[in-house]
C-alpha cells in the first residue's frame, strides 16, 4: 500500500464531527485536530505503514485508538497538584518540538547529545506533556517536577526478556506502559545492569516503548545492536534515536556503530 492510500484509509476511519486533518508531506505526519478545543494529535505515518506491510494489520486500529484517546484526554481538566504520583519523565529526540501547537513552552532538559527529557502527567490511557502554564498553576518548580518524575519512574516494574546472539546477551524491557524508554533515567537500573554484564554495557532507546541493554563481548555484538536499534527505530510510534549508547563511569555516550555484517546465527 502506498503512503497516500494508507493516509486516506486512516482519514476515512477518523471522520468525526469537529475533527479536521492536515498533512505534512515533508515529515509524512498527519495531524488530527478537534476544532472545539483547538488541540490535536500528530501521527507519524511511515512507521505505521511499515507495520502494515509486515502484515501487522492492527496498526490502523492502533492509531485510531491512539487518536481517539489522545483527543478525549485533552478535554479533561489537567491539574498537577494532587496528582504527583502520575507525573513521569518521557524521552524524546532533540528534534522534538519545545513548545505546544498553541505556543506554550514545554518543560524539558538536555539528556544526551541525542535526547531530551520532557515531563508528562499520566491520564490513564494517554498522557499530556507538561508546559510552563501547567507548571505555574501547580506552584511546583522545574526542579521539584524533575524530582517527582524521577522518583516515580524508579517505582515502575522492570520486566526483562533475555536473548543471546553470537555470544552477546541482549535484554529487552517492554512493560507496555508508555514509559519503557524513560527507565533509562533510573540510575540504579543502569548500575544494576552494569554489575551483571561480562563485557561492555550498551543501551538503546530506539523508540519510547522499548529499552534495550546489551552485554557486548565481541565485535558481532556491536553489529547486532546496530541492526536491532535501527529496526526498532523504524517500528516505533514515537521514535527516539537509532544510535546506541555506551555506558561507562556512570555516563551515557552516543556511539555510531557501522555494522559490517549480519551474524550467521
Amino acid at each position: 500500500m502506498e503512503l497516500r492510500e494508507f493516509r486516506k484509509e486512516i482519514e476515512n476511519k477518523l471522520q468525526r464531527d469537529g475533527w479536521i486533518f492536515s498533512y505534512n508531506h515533508k515529515e509524512a505526519t498527519l495531524r488530527i485536530e478537534d476544532v472545539t478545543i483547538k488541540k490535536g494529535v500528530t501521527v507519524s505515518l511511515k512507521p505505521l505503514l511499515a507495520k502494515w506491510e509486515r502484515n501487522e494489520f492492527d496498526s490502523i486500529d492502533e492509531v485510531i485508538r491512539y487518536v481517539e484517546v489522545g483527543l478525549q484526554s485533552m478535554k479533561q481538566q489537567v491539574i498537577l497538584k494532587g496528582n504527583e504520583k502520575k507525573i513521569f519523565p518521557v524521552i524524546r529526540a532533540t528534534s522534538f518540538p519545545t513548545e505546544t501547537k498553541e505556543g506554550q513552552k514545554l518543560i524539558y532538559e538536555v539528556h544526551t547529545a541525542e535526547t531530551r527529557v520532557y515531563y508528562a502527567l499520566d491520564l490513564g490511557e494517554s498522557y499530556t506533556l507538561i508546559d510552563e502554564s501547567l507548571l505555574a498553576d501547580s506552584d511546583f518548580t522545574a526542579a521539584k517536577l524533575k524530582e517527582i518524575a524521577l522518583f516515580n519512574v524508579r517505582s515502575l516494574p522492570q520486566p526483562l526478556k533475555e536473548d543471546v546472539v553470537a555470544g552477546n546477551t541482549f535484554y529487552f524491557l517492554r512493560a507496555k506502559d508508555g514509559y519503557d524508554a524513560s527507565r533509562i533515567l533510573d540510575q540504579s537500573l543502569l548500575e544494576k545492569m552494569a554489575s551483571r554484564i561480562k563485557g561492555q554495557l550498551a543501551v538503546a532507546i530506539p523508540h519510547q516503548d522499548v529499552l534495550i541493554f546489551a552485554d557486548i563481548v565481541n565485535d558481532s555484538g556491536y553489529d547486532v545492536l546496530a541492526q536491532v536499534a535501527l529496526q526498532f527505530f523504524g517500528q516505533g510510534r514515537v521514535p527516539v534515536t537509532a544510535l546506541p549508547f555506551l555506558y561507562e563511569n556512570g555516563e551515557l555516550e552516543p556511539t555510531f556503530i557501522l555494522a559490517q555484517r549480519k551474524p550467521k546465527n
